[in-house]
């Protein structure tokens, strides 16, 4: 391994791949094409680890023995390009972090829920009292924490972007949870590439590893080549070997002959139970006890952001689910829903195919307001199914427009199946903008 690497970004995976590099007694030099904020200047300073902003510098970054690349930029980036047409190796900071530590991983990845999953699994090892260390596309930086302390066991959240960058990373449990047409701005609107990027997450595992999948999704059915022992979920199959069954409103867990059954769950609706089998099986293959398994699909809390109730307001719920950032997501919440539906849609399309929804709109949703980039084609997908179709240019008209929209008994969802770039930094901010303006009603 090289003694010197290049960072490309210095977002968090980015700074922490830099000093994890520091701690290694390997040199790092940070280059980012925007601005770094001042903390994080203070941090790499404070390291002594050079840094650049405004620019990349290719002779310095070729300079290096290795790459370690942000998942926001592209791999047909210019730059990126340039770097491997010279032999230079480019990795994700899931691959570098990777090769410094000792602990047992388990990696998630899937278009939907792959956030729920890692963080009710982390919710799960903690209860049962494991050294537990909850990080990759949620929460904090795999590299940041691997360069404070080692642990006993990593559950990590991989988006197809961090799986691109991956080399010889192998967990010793991955779950693959669904693959529905997401990103494909990023996969040259190729849906077979993004899924190749999904099942990444496999690549390396061996005969002694697991590979937990939804055996419902045909996609994943029918693409996956592993060494790594499969272990299905599903809510439509019976099951002759090891795995997991949704039957009668009851989970059925079979896993080395030793059976356990789950009745109550603390998220609803059909996406969750996935969600929660996959955790459970995770669980069950680390020998956590059942009961510990159970209480904590219990008591698990919901992320922000995710199918989160904000408040009540005359008998109208207002539900935030900005995380929706494509037609699945936003699927499985109508789905979700229980009453007639105010529907806030839209922001930047990321090449959405919109007449998967066509059918739950017409059985859920009674009114739809867009707000954001999208509204023409999104129009043209519902116009003659919805009664009432409005357009907002704020969140704030979004907002009041959906309540004078709704009566009592009605729930305002705000799923937008879009990304949020065009009128907020991200779906955190789209989603306390949502929250904000209910707060104001």
């Amino acid at each position: 391994m090289g003694q010197k690497i290049a960072v490309l970004g210095a977002g968090e995976s980015g700074i922490g791949a830099a000093l994890l590099a520091k701690k290694k007694g390997i040199e790092a030099f940070v280059s980012d094409s925007g601005s770094i904020k001042n903390k994080d200047k203070e941090v790499l300073s404070n390291h002594e680890i050079k840094w650049e902003e405004g620019k990349h510098s290719l002779e310095k970054i070729l300079s290096a023995d290795e790459v370690v690349k942000s998942p926001g930029i592209p791999d047909d980036n210019e730059l990126i390009v340039s770097i491997k047409l010279r032999g230079k190796s480019v990795i994700s900071e899931v691959e570098f972090a990777f090769r410094y530590t000792k602990a047992k991983v388990l990696a998630i990845t899937g278009s939907n829920g792959k956030t729920t999953t890692t963080l009710l699994l982390g919710h799960i090892l903690k209860k049962a009292g494991l050294d537990v260390l909850v990080a990759g596309n949620v929460g904090v930086g795999f590299a940041k924490e691997i360069a404070e302390r080692d642990y006993d066991y990593i559950v990590l959240e991989l988006s197809s972007f961090q799986l691109d960058g991956i080399q010889q990373f192998r967990p010793n449990v991955a779950i693959v949870l669904n693959i529905t047409p997401d990103h494909l701005d990023r996969y040259e609107n190729d849906f077979e590439k993004y899924v190749a990027s999904k099942l990444r997450i496999t690549k390396n595992q061996q005969k002694e590893d697991v590979l937990i999948y939804n055996k419902d999704d045909h996609k994943i059915e029918n693409s996956i080549t592993t060494k790594a022992k499969k272990i299905a979920i599903t809510l439509n199959n019976q099951l002759d070997v090891d795995g997991a069954v949704y039957k009668n409103n009851v989970i059925n867990i079979n896993l080395n002959n030793n059976t356990m059954t789950i009745q109550e769950l603390a998220l609803q609706g059909r996406h969750n139970i996935y969600n929660s089998m996959a955790a459970a099986i995770a669980s069950r293959i680390l020998d956590v006890k059942k009961d510990t398994i159970r209480q904590s699909l219990l008591d698990f809390q919901n992320i922000e952001h995710r199918l989160e109730h904000v408040l009540t307001v005359h008998g109208i719920d207002f539900i935030n689910d900005s995380k929706a950032t494509n037609v699945n997501a936003s699927w499985y919440a109508l789905e979700s829903m229980t009453k007639p539906v105010i529907w806030i849609v839209g922001g930047v399309d990321k090449g959405n195919n919109y007449e998967e929804l066509q059918e739950i709109v017409k059985e859920r949703v009674k009114a739809i307001v867009f707000l954001g980039d999208s509204p023409k084609k999104i129009q043209r997908y519902f116009k003659k199914m919805v009664g009432k179709i409005e357009i907002a240019s704020s969140m704030e008209e979004a907002v009041r427009t959906a309540y004078k929209l709704g009566v009592k008994g009605d729930a305002v969802l705000l799923s937008p199946t879009c990304a949020s770039f065009d009128l907020f930094k991200n779906f955190e901010d789209r989603g306390q903008a949502f929250k904000n303006q209910v707060r104001k009603l």
